[in-house]
């Protein structure tokens, strides 16, 4: 069971954060940031992923077994007994060192990915490095993903600094996240965003591992995936609208300050910025997409495959399953999700992922 310290909760509900702090509350704000989606209503509120707006057609002749289904994959050219990643969230203070450990075991049981949350707070100080690199510590085997931020990557002249974040999770990639709704919003932010495309196409020349370029829950466009390619980035993860809401994270976090609500819905959802991503193909044969966004069930995993991904990734519902019910309730949780997706593949008669990537999807008919 994760366990959120008495002093942390009563310094979230009363420290008002400066607009420019010094650098050494980012491990506040990593705390405050988990805190938030663990405890509060942060879901998307008046926008849903877009995936209940299909269904697949049912095969009542599949013509195999349920134990033929293989929803295995590779990844960053490791094995993956599922095709999920544990998305980027957590890191960077006292506690993430916990809630780090417990995922990173929970992927080695269940064959899966694991991202780690923003590692700007480990180019500041290194009091929590440990932290990030638990994650190998415990899982040898598995696709680790660094992280960082595209106002951080803006600034990089040259890659030393994200290869001592790739170097300090061994990481297999790094992602580099963009989030200008949320630095917007952020009461500490920095929406600065200018350079961040050079930064990325030099890291994408320099780094020894591949870039992983990441919305965090606001879409990525057809026209933005288009100059990430021009850039030369090759995996893309959507993270569409209908998951958790970054800006509604912020507006909760903003107090007292100017909360400006009405941008709590703002992105894309996840099956629009997905199919127009996937729509790049045609031109672009080598790009590996990543769905993230409102994904909670393996039902929504397996639309997200027939529309052309190549993984999905989820945060917000395993740490919440981990919370709840410790070690035990994350295991329940990516069983369910197991069976889900692995009964959908029978139920269309989809063997593996390859097969399951041309199965049909109409239009649902709500009443």
């Amino acid at each position: 069971m994760i366990i959120i310290s008495q002093q942390f909760l009563y310094h979230s509900r009363h420290c008002c954060m400066p607009r420019t702090p010094p650098r050494h509350v980012t491990s506040s704000r990593k705390q405050q940031h988990v805190h938030t989606v663990l405890t509060k209503d942060v879901a998307f509120r008046a926008r849903t992923s877009g995936l209940e707006e299909w269904e697949f057609v049912h095969n009542a002749l599949p013509e195999l077994d349920f134990s033929d289904i293989d929803p295995s994959t590779t990844f960053l050219g490791r094995r993956l007994a599922l095709p999920f990643m544990i998305s980027c969230m957590t890191g960077g203070y006292a506690e993430a060192l916990r809630i780090n450990r417990s995922l990173a075991e929970l992927c080695v049981t269940h064959g899966l990915a694991m991202g780690v949350g923003s590692q700007r707070q480990a180019l500041e100080n290194p009091q929590f490095h440990r932290s990030f690199s638990i994650v190998r510590e415990v899982a040898p085997d598995i696709p680790v993903v660094g992280n960082i931020g595209a106002a951080e990557v803006a600034k990089m002249g040259d890659p030393k600094a994200a290869l001592s974040l790739v170097k300090l999770v061994r990481a297999d990639a790094l992602a580099v996240h963009l989030n200008p709704l949320q630095e917007l919003l952020q009461p500490e932010g920095t929406p600065a965003f200018r350079g961040v495309l050079d930064g990325i196409a030099m890291l994408v020349r320099e780094l020894p591992v591949p870039v992983i370029v990441k919305e965090i829950g606001a879409g990525i466009s057809a026209d933005v995936a288009r100059r990430l390619i021009d850039a030369g980035v090759r995996s893309i993860d959507v993270a569409g609208a209908g998951g958790t809401s970054w800006a509604g994270v912020e507006i909760l976090r903003r107090k007292h300050r100017r909360a400006p609500a009405l941008f709590w819905d703002w992105g894309i959802p996840t099956a629009d910025a997905l199919r127009d991503v996937v729509a790049l193909r045609q031109h672009t044969p080598a790009l590996h997409i990543i769905a993230s966004g409102g994904i909670s069930t393996g039902v929504d995993a397996a639309k997200c495959h027939a529309l052309g991904a190549d993984l999905v990734a989820s945060a917000r519902p395993v740490l919440q399953a981990l919370h709840r019910g410790g070690a035990a309730g994350a295991q329940t949780f990516m069983d369910s999700w197991s069976f889900e997706l692995k009964s959908a593949m029978f139920l269309t008669g989809a063997r593996t992922l390859a097969e399951l990537q041309h199965v049909p999807l109409r239009r649902a008919h709500h009443p």
